[in-house]
C-alpha cells in the first residue's frame, strides 16, 4: 500500500510501465501526443459510459481526431489503442483533464465538451451514466455550467434534437 502510495504522489502508473501524461514526465511521448492520448482518452470513456463503444461511436471518435489534430486514420488507429491502453491504466479521468486544463484555453476546452456532446448523441439518447461522465469531465475542465448546458443545446440543435 505505501508503494502505491508513492506511486501516485510521484505521478508514475501503478503499473510502472503506463504513459505517464504528468508534467513531470521528460521521457516518453512529446506534448502533443500526449494531449492527443488525453483528448482520445476522453472520447472513449463518454462512448464507454453507457458500457458499449459501438461502430458509430468509435467511427466519430476517428473522425473527430483526425479533424481535431490533422491525423491520418492510422495515426488515429494507434492513438486510439494507446487510449485504451492508458484508461485501464489510470485512476481517474483526472490525469487527462489536468494535462488539458494546463495546455488548453477555455474555447479548446469547450469545442471538447462539444464533441463530447456530439458522441453522447449519436444514438439520439442521453443514458444516465453518459450525463455523469460528462458532467464529470466538464466540472474537471472548469467549465462554467451555463457553457455545459449551452455546448449541449448547440450540438442538439446542430444535430436536429428535440429535448426529451
Amino acid at each position: 500500500m505505501i508503494n502505491f502510495l508513492k506511486i501516485i504522489v510521484s505521478g508514475l502508473s501503478p503499473a510502472g510501465n503506463g504513459l505517464d501524461l504528468s508534467e513531470k514526465s521528460t521521457t516518453g511521448y512529446p506534448e502533443e501526443k500526449k494531449l492527443q492520448i488525453a483528448t482520445c482518452a476522453l472520447f472513449i470513456e463518454v462512448a464507454n459510459s453507457d458500457s458499449n463503444i459501438d461502430g458509430e461511436e468509435k467511427k466519430k471518435i476517428v473522425t473527430l481526431m483526425e479533424e481535431l489534430f490533422q491525423l491520418s486514420k492510422m495515426e488515429v488507429e494507434e492513438l486510439f489503442i494507446l487510449s485504451e491502453k492508458k484508461i485501464k491504466e489510470s485512476i481517474s479521468l483526472y490525469e487527462f483533464t489536468d494535462l488539458i486544463n494546463k495546455n488548453y484555453n477555455q474555447e479548446q476546452k469547450y469545442n471538447i465538451l462539444k464533441n463530447l456532446w456530439r458522441i453522447i448523441f449519436l444514438d439520439n439518447y442521453l443514458h444516465k451514466y453518459e450525463e455523469y461522465v460528462i458532467r464529470k469531465i466538464s466540472s474537471n475542465l472548469n467549465i462554467a455550467h451555463s457553457d455545459f448546458i449551452a455546448a449541449k443545446l448547440a450540438v442538439k440543435e446542430e444535430l436536429g434534437l428535440r429535448d426529451n
